[in-house]
């Protein structure tokens, strides 16, 4: 395994996700596995339908926390490359809000550091949700 470019794509942004744009990131020879994990927005959460999620970022700050988890990924499983995306705004049922992506030369990695990506992203970047509800009603979830 020689050296590469960078192994890792990373980013915060309003703009739409596309899980081919991490997929083909990913994508490398000396890889046998590849993980594609989609968090969407769903019609439910314990306070009751959902309509709409809102996320909000301290960019800077969920980029450098990203570029940390994509590290660790790289540094504990023999990970080929990583994708950590994550969308702000308003984001409709359905919509995809992140995406985590990595390769590597065998299913048994490419799934645990998958998992780990977005466990680590979840606990640790500055990225908020407000639910609004069919109820008319719209809160900020802490910890999801």
């Amino acid at each position: 395994m020689g050296a590469m470019a960078d192994p890792s794509l990373l980013h915060v942004s309003t703009e739409r996700l596309d899980p081919e744009d991490a997929l083909a990131f990913v994508a490398d020879p000396a890889a046998g596995g590849t993980c594609l994990f989609l968090g969407t927005v769903r019609d439910h959460s314990d306070d009751g339908g959902v309509t709409a999620l809102t996320y909000e970022a301290w960019e800077e700050l969920a980029e450098r926390r990203l570029a940390e988890i994509a590290g660790e990924m790289l540094e504990r499983w023999p990970v080929r490359k990583v994708a950590l995306l994550h969308r702000t705004g308003d984001l409709a049922v359905g919509e995809i809000s992140v995406v985590v992506a990595c390769s590597a030369p065998h299913r048994a990695d490419a799934f645990e550091a998958c998992r780990h990506g977005i466990e680590r992203l979840k606990e640790d970047a500055p990225i908020w949700k407000k639910e609004a509800l069919v109820s008319g009603e719209s809160h900020w979830v802490a910890g999801s």
